[in-house]
């Protein structure tokens, strides 16, 4: 099944790409900065982040000194959450935002969930490079650790576009999976340790917060942001079997309902 969808996606690589350039070209169309606005919008929520929480708010972090530390301990957790957030968002609406296409073009449905992906990783890129260059002018960015990024967004990815995946096809036939997502990821957006450390909660707290999968993997970005620690990976195994479950039962999902799906639509 694997190397079906290899072959199709690799058959299809022009689409994919060419729908990629399109989506991100018809975001700034008309825009008189273009688009400069993929660096203006990042650039300008971390200086507001830092300026608010360091030098208005003086927000500290429990046992940190540094002025700057909380805002590099909310920027790694927000930028990393944006990137969750963009491709299950996008996800779940993609069969019923390219419903024309699906109905007009014969490709595989497949390219859907690429493009989707590619896109966010462009958006996240372009916000990844800002942060570092923010720590290495404030020569605050991590050694070796960095390196754990690699390993740590694959996992994200894994997660994200499995959860993303069973989101999308669910959506074509029940809409309301859409506006319940919603809803849901604001509440999983608050019990993800992002604006707040975990060692300020009670200790019952803590447990049932490390029951959230994406508690671990925000936590470990943290730490190699802030403390150019490397992650604990046995920590982050529940993501990794979750992740893997969620990307097993979206693509059995999309498989059993591709045929399906266009006459929903």
């Amino acid at each position: 099944m694997l190397l079906n969808l290899y072959r199709s996606l690799r058959s299809y690589r022009g689409f994919i790409l060419g729908s990629v350039k399109r989506e991100f070209q018809s975001r700034y169309r008309n825009s008189l900065f273009g688009a400069l606005w993929t660096v203006l919008n990042p650039l300008s929520m971390i200086v507001v982040y830092t300026v608010i929480f360091s030098q208005i708010m003086r927000a500290r972090l429990p046992g940190v000194e540094d002025g700057l530390a909380y805002s590099v301990y909310l920027c790694a957790g927000l930028l990393t959450w944006g990137l969750f957030s963009e491709i299950t968002l996008r996800s779940q609406s993609m069969f019923l935002e390219n419903a024309n296409l699906l109905k007009k073009i014969s490709f595989p449905r497949i390219c859907l969930p690429v493009i989707v992906l590619l896109n966010a990783g462009i958006n996240f890129a372009i916000i990844l490079g800002l942060f570092l260059g923010f720590l290495l002018i404030t020569g605050r960015l991590p050694g070796m650790a960095l390196l754990a990024l690699v390993p740590l967004l694959a996992l994200q990815v894994m997660f994200s576009a499995g959860l993303g995946m069973i989101l999308g096809v669910l959506n074509v036939f029940f809409r309301d999976v859409g506006q319940f997502f919603g809803i849901l990821l604001q509440f999983w957006f608050w019990l993800t340790p992002i604006v707040y450390p975990m060692s300020i909660l009670p200790e019952g707290i803590q447990r049932v917060l490390a029951l959230n999968p994406l508690t671990a993997l925000m936590h470990s970005y943290q730490n190699v942001f802030l403390y150019n620690q490397w992650p604990d990976w046995n920590s982050l195994t529940p993501v990794l079997v979750i992740g893997l479950l969620f990307c097993v039962m979206g693509l059995r999902l999309f498989r059993q309902r591709v045929g399906e799906m266009v006459d929903e639509l």
